[in-house]
């Protein structure tokens, strides 16, 4: 990549950054860039992605999972004010695929614990890698389906990964009790939504407006019923 292109890619990704609202350090950018550049490199040898070309792997990618991130920290805020005894959430990343946003919600939120989990063995692979090459304790790469973990995690994400009421019902069981779903989604999901069970509530819907992304996106909340 040119040093054009990647000035270019820094710019689009600090007005992004802005334009939602996150402050990030200096050393976040340069892991959001670094992160980007593995994604590439990775890419053409193990196929994490549909997505080519830089600057909509940017704008499709790494800016949509960051519109998650504000969302995100002010949860882990609020339960983190009711539990003073717990030092950081615990979050796993369903089908986190290429990272997203499980990578990004690691170097966003340093003081959550992200584990990412795939059945794909390259793309768990691909997540220890980015874990060294960014220096983030804070990310581990989980080869599994998701049905054989027990958790608990304090939050469970996932990004376009299966219909809610597959989702909700493969991960139950690594949801801590007082624990939430946390579902990435594009348009509003009625019918899943629809299809869940009794013992299954959306608590909150969440609208997010993605930077240079004319698409609707929304994130779905998510806490089992007693």
């Amino acid at each position: 990549m040119s040093v054009v292109s990647n000035t270019s890619l820094e710019f689009t990704l600090r007005e992004g950054a802005n334009a939602l609202g996150l402050d990030l350090s200096e050393a976040q950018i340069t892991q959001l860039l670094d992160f980007l550049a593995l994604l590439q490199k990775w890419n053409k040898v193990y196929n994490l992605t549909a997505v080519r070309d830089p600057q909509e792997m940017l704008t499709h990618h790494l800016l949509d999972s960051l519109a998650a991130v504000p969302p995100l920290r002010r949860h882990v805020a609020q339960t983190a004010q009711g539990s003073a005894a717990r030092p950081g959430a615990r979050l796993l990343d369903v089908g986190s695929g290429g990272g997203l946003p499980g990578v990004v919600f690691a170097i966003c939120c340093p003081e959550v614990d992200v584990s990412c989990v795939d059945t794909v063995a390259k793309k768990a692979a691909f997540i220890q890698q980015a874990a060294g090459t960014l220096g983030l304790s804070n990310l581990r790469g989980i080869h599994a389906r998701v049905e054989t973990l027990a958790g608990p995690f304090d939050v469970v994400s996932c990004r376009a990964f299966a219909a809610l009421a597959d989702f909700t019902a493969w991960s139950r069981q690594a949801l801590a009790p007082h624990g939430v779903w946390l579902a990435m989604k594009g348009k509003h999901p009625h019918d899943e939504i629809a299809a869940l069970p009794a013992d299954v509530s959306v608590f909150h819907v969440e609208q997010l407006t993605v930077p240079g992304l004319q698409a609707e996106r929304c994130i779905l909340w998510l806490r089992p019923v007693a």
